[in-house]
Parts: structure tokens; C-alpha cells; sequence
């Protein structure tokens, strides 16, 4: 009874409930912090190679299934379309090549 009187009021009623007083937790902030250090190394890490041109294809065949494709009949008629372009240009183009050999035979004969 005599060590109650000694102690001050508030250790003694956190003896008195039965509750040992609260020691202060130490800090963990260095291991927390290298685990974040951590954590972001492996992020700034770029995986190997094969890793990513792995993704790469799953996210290229997952973008191909949600392509909206044509149907044979517009493919047809699109590549047709494309066909008579190039043919038309070709003709063209083959005109002016035509046109300028003779004129530069022309230019290069008159002199002679």
C-alpha cells in the first residue's frame, strides 16, 4: 500500500485497471521504405524481351477480335475499285513518260 502513494496518479490508476501502460511502438518507416524502394525498382525495370513481345501479341490478336471486318462482297469491290485506280494512273503516268522521251528526242535532234 505504501508504493500506491508513491506513484503518481496516472500510473497508478493504469496499474490499479490491470492495463500495463502503453510502450511506444518503434518506428518502422526504414523497413516500410525499403520495400517501397523496392517496389519501385522492380516497376522502373523493364521485363526481359520475350515478356513483352508476348504482351504485345496478346494485346494485337485481343485488338483483331474486336475489328470489324468486311464482308467478301465489300473486299471485292474495294480491291476492284483499287485496281482500276492504279491502272488508270499507270496509263497516265506512261503518257507523260512517252510524252517527255519525244520531246526530249526532239530537243536532242534539232541541234544535229
Amino acid at each position: 500500500m505504501g508504493k500506491s502513494k508513491d506513484v503518481a496518479p496516472e500510473e497508478n490508476a493504469a496499474v490499479s485497471e490491470g492495463k500495463p501502460e502503453k510502450a511506444e511502438k518503434p518506428a518502422k518507416p526504414a523497413k516500410a521504405e525499403k520495400v517501397q524502394k523496392a517496389q519501385k525498382k522492380d516497376k522502373n525495370k523493364k521485363p526481359n524481351i520475350f515478356v513483352r513481345m508476348g504482351r504485345k501479341l496478346k494485346e494485337t490478336f485481343s485488338e483483331l477480335k474486336r475489328v470489324t471486318w468486311p464482308t467478301f462482297g465489300t473486299a471485292l469491290k474495294s480491291t476492284g475499285v483499287v485496281l482500276v485506280i492504279v491502272l488508270a494512273f499507270t496509263i497516265v503516268m506512261t503518257g507523260v513518260n512517252v510524252g517527255f522521251t519525244e520531246l526530249l528526242q526532239l530537243i536532242t535532234s534539232w541541234g544535229a
